[in-house]
């Protein structure tokens, strides 16, 4: 049951593009001020990209409210005519060492590997990061 839930399509995604789906995301995730920057040229993404996309960005929003200090957070998606991209950060300071693997993080990567991208996730100098890389375009 949970991976047929885990893969069906947000509603969200089918009445808005997957920046404005995330922007409306944002708007609800409580105290967190968070913005979202994309591409105007963002490229169709298939499906399973798109939902993977959301989800991903969704999970690191939900992981920042509920174990960060943080008050703000970013969500940027980025294109290239091979990839999509997506990078989460937040401005929860610098943490004192790798984050711990939980079922959150997991479920990231694992939504990311399967469509053949690339995922990383941890602290940094400001705050913490989730970046996101999947093959898209002619080449996938």
């Amino acid at each position: 049951i949970r991976r047929l839930v885990r893969e069906l399509r947000p509603p969200a995604l089918d009445q808005m593009s997957l920046p404005a789906a995330l922007r409306e995301y944002a708007a609800s995730a409580g105290p967190l001020a968070v913005t979202v920057t994309s591409p105007q040229d963002l490229p169709d993404l298939e499906p399973a990209v798109e939902v993977a996309l959301y989800r991903i960005a969704t999970e690191a929003l939900t992981n920042v409210v509920r174990h960060s200090t943080a008050t703000g957070a970013s969500v940027a998606l980025r294109a290239s005519p091979a990839s999509i991209g997506l990078d989460v950060r937040d401005n929860g300071g610098a943490s004192d060492g790798p984050w711990a693997a939980g079922v959150g993080l997991a479920s990231m990567r694992e939504r990311a590997i399967e469509l053949g991208g690339t995922f990383a996730a941890g602290p940094d100098a400001t705050g913490g990061r989730v970046r996101v890389t999947i093959p898209c375009g002619p080449t996938r």
